[in-house]
């Protein structure tokens, strides 16, 4: 009999019946998110497959033009059409007519005097049919007269105003060291970052129901709903309960996943007809409306000593934000807080601006501002090693920051910064092997099977990253998060405000409420603005508060729970444990079960959770701006074919910061997908605004990586040094990825080529090696 059959012999059980596999449990746990079931089989209800009783649909209507005079606007052809129940234009906003995010209002929710951008909102339409609302909004007859627009971002600082608020955004110098300190060698550089787009993968949809009260309630994938609620209620003219935003499943966030553009007036519909409305925008109107990356121009110039050790860092930054501010000062903070990147430099200093143009609105997309600035510090650090001599790992490794060390805004770096372990784990990783010169490899060569170069012409490359990035907001944002935990009848319920974006947010609260008072099954509630507020989806934030306050709320419940048990036997709660729902005291004496502790009690807890106090920048860019800061190191190795330029990356190694691993499958994930983003931005993604008009606004044009774009990303290391101030020690994990891996493949394809190599996406030409 086999070792299988005896057991099952033994437990009384039929061999055949399989031994179920144990259901992972707690933090540490690759617990698989509750909606995985629902999405694999089409059945997650998503913002566009809302539906309501008497629902009308909407369209807008948007500028074909980048900046133009509004002479007139004619409603007149589009209200008379049949079908038609409303038309909406700025004339139509009780409240205030501007809105935006990041503090500052400066967004019009319809053009009335001006339009600044292609795309801009200029009249809505509420209609019987999806079709008949296009019509009805393609007939709104408006008059431009049409001015030049201003899209070079240097231009910004001598044009005329294209706001009432000036072209200038925010300036930040930052002043860091002796300015009189040079270097034995110095090395300059020009570069270029282009425009990404966010490329939510599901439509952009929402639902808005007027209530009896006179109030609204919007159905969106909003990932800032109590935010969202605010500024739909300022320019409703409407108190703040009398509109409730229901977040509806989320398909994906790497931004602001929505643009405000439509949900507004999808609400001001709702309001005018009395009845629902629906919009659905198409994947043009998305590219049109949403925000994207901040093209930035970047000029440094690095000093060092002949060991390669950095002694100044001079740079200049400019962020192109487009039509309107929107997070634009967010993101230069970011760019002239890490312009120097994760090494020691003793002196630094940087001018940054952000500018308005009459490009596309630039905002929020993950990793803003350090993304940027990680391209160009690492080629000037890859220019450094080329003039000395210098094995580019070696320079870097010369440099990098440690816990303890001073960024140049004067913060010291109070958290794990295992930097150099990071680049040395990358480094010493085996290489991959070189392809072979065969017929069945050649899918292995640049550009494919089918491609035109020939293998003798490929060159390999061998290029490095280090990325860093902030958690949370800064600058004295007030991160705070609330939650609440009950238990009744053996299932502990989460309410929380913090939006699933895809992060694992929803799987991780179960896991602490798992880990903390051993019940099996955990849900989270639907999120709506009846609850308390949690803040945005970003920035790694609702790891840290949201979860934090889920921790705190749930040890509260665990308290109410052990109590009693406690004062039964006389002692403290602190010397009762559970653990795989049971409850034990420290000598044995009490073993009972949480269910039978439990016994039909209804326990329930609200916490909040609220990191340290930071503060902004002052004027010479100085201050603790930061709660944390985590760190990523990637190895990238490229095969070039230099004749034609084609680009192939083999392989990414990444060693990251992750402080601890609450779910090792979700982590993994994270990180893969931020690689793979950042490859987009390194070799094919570009959104082109050829004197501000967005050239082909959909995923044809817009080249984002496929599958068999995708490199072998290998997770070579993971360094698990908890962050003492950071709920469970964890850190955000997505981004850094992001921010440090363009700036590896960039690296390896100068290695390859002998190129600089100082523009993303990495044009073809700037791989070729001519004789």
């Amino acid at each position: 009999m086999s070792n299988d059959a005896a057991t099952a012999e033994a437990a009384g059980t039929d061999e055949a019946t399989p031994v179920p596999e144990p259901i992972p449990h707690g933090l540490g746990a690759s617990l698989p998110p509750a909606d995985a079931r629902a999405k694999t089989e089409g059945t997650f209800p998503y913002a566009a497959d809302l539906w309501a009783e008497g629902l009308l649909w909407a369209a807008v209507l948007r500028s074909p033009h980048p900046h133009a005079r509004i002479v007139s606007i004619d409603t007149t052809h589009a209200r008379e059409m049949p079908g038609v129940r409303a038309v909406v234009t700025h004339e139509d906003v009780p409240g205030a007519p501007l809105h935006g995010r990041g503090g500052r209002a400066d967004r019009p929710v319809f053009a009335s005097e001006a339009v600044r951008h292609h795309g801009e909102p200029i009249a809505a339409v509420a209609a019987d049919h999806p079709d008949t609302a296009r019509m009805a909004a393609a007939a709104v007859i408006v008059e431009y007269e049409v001015l030049d627009p201003v899209t070079d971002p240097e231009q910004a600082f001598e044009a005329e105003p294209l706001h009432p608020d000036g072209n200038l955004i925010r300036h930040i110098p930052l002043r860091h060291g002796d300015p009189d300190a040079t270097g034995e060698v110095v090395v300059e550089g020009l570069y270029r970052i282009g425009r990404q787009d966010p490329a939510p993968i599901g439509a952009e949809a929402g639902l808005a129901v007027p209530r009896p009260d006179g109030g609204v309630e919007l159905y969106l994938a909003s990932t800032d709903p109590h935010a969202d609620r605010d500024t739909a209620a300022s320019c409703y003219g409407l108190s703040p309960d009398q509109v409730k935003i229901v977040v509806t499943g989320v398909p994906g966030a790497t931004a602001d996943r929505e643009d405000q553009g439509f949900q507004l007036p999808l609400g001001l519909l709702a309001l005018k007809t009395g009845c629902p409305v629906k919009l659905t925008a198409t994947r043009e109107e998305s590219f049109l409306g949403h925000v994207h990356r901040h093209p930035t121009l970047l000029r440094y110039r690095h000093h060092a000593d002949a060991e390669g050790r950095v002694v100044k860092v001079e740079a200049q930054i400019l962020l192109d934000a487009g039509a309107y501010a929107d997070t634009s000062s967010d993101a230069l903070a970011a760019a002239v807080a890490f312009a120097c990147g994760p090494y020691v430099v003793p002196n630094a200093f940087i001018e940054g601006w952000a500018v308005r143009t009459n490009n596309p609105p630039s905002g929020h997309v993950r990793g803003e501002g350090a993304m940027q600035v990680c391209a160009a510090y690492e080629a000037q650090m890859d220019k450094v090693a080329k003039k000395l001599g210098l094995d580019p790992a070696e320079v870097r490794l010369r440099n990098v920051l440690a816990t303890g060390d001073v960024l140049p805004t004067g913060q010291t770096v109070t958290c794990p910064a295992p930097v150099a372990e990071l680049l040395q784990a990358v480094r010493d990783f085996p290489l991959p092997a070189l392809p072979k010169d065969t017929p069945e490899d050649e899918w292995l060569l640049p550009g494919g099977p089918e491609g035109a170069g020939e293998p003798a012409a490929v060159r390999r490359g061998v290029g490095y990253g280090i990325g860093m990035v902030h958690m949370l907001g800064a600058e004295g944002a007030d991160e705070v998060s609330t939650a609440t935990v009950k238990v009744q009848d053996g299932v502990a319920t989460v309410l929380c405000a913090a939006v699933e974006t895809g992060q694992g947010f929803t799987t991780l609260a179960r896991q602490i409420v798992q880990e903390t008072l051993g019940v099996d099954e955990v849900q989270v509630a639907p999120v709506d603005t009846d609850q308390p507020p949690a803040g945005a989806g970003c920035r790694g934030r609702h790891t840290w508060v949201s979860g934090g306050a889920v921790e705190r709320a749930a040890k509260m419940v665990r308290t109410q729970l052990l109590q009693p048990l406690a004062h039964q036997f006389g002692m403290s709660t602190e010397l009762l444990q559970i653990a795989d729902g049971k409850i034990t005291s420290y000598d044995g004496v009490l073993s009972t079960t949480v269910a039978e502790a439990l016994d039909g009690k209804e326990l329930w807890a609200t916490a909040q959770c609220r990191p340290h106090p930071t503060e902004p920048l002052d004027e010479a860019g100085q201050g603790d701006a930061f709660v944390g800061m985590a760190f990523c190191a990637i190895r990238a190795v490229v095969d070039v074919d230099i004749e034609i330029g084609s680009v192939r990356v083999v392989e990414l190694a990444v060693a990251q910061d992750v402080g601890r691993v609450l779910n090792p499958a979700q982590l993994t994930a994270r990180i893969e997908a931020g690689v793979t983003q950042g490859v987009g931005i390194a070799l094919t993604e570009n959104l082109r605004t050829p004197r501000g008009l967005i050239r082909h606004p959909d995923l044809t044009g817009y080249a984002l990586p496929t599958a068999l774009d995708t490199p072998d990303i290998r997770i070579v290391k993971l360094v698990e040094e908890r962050d003492v101030v950071a709920p469970f020690g964890a850190k955000a994990v997505s981004a850094a990825p992001v921010v440090a891996s363009p700036a590896a493949v960039a690296s390896a394809v100068r290695a390859a080529t002998g190129r600089p190599v100082n523009r993303l996406p990495i044009r073809p030409q700037a791989a070729v090696v001519t004789a």
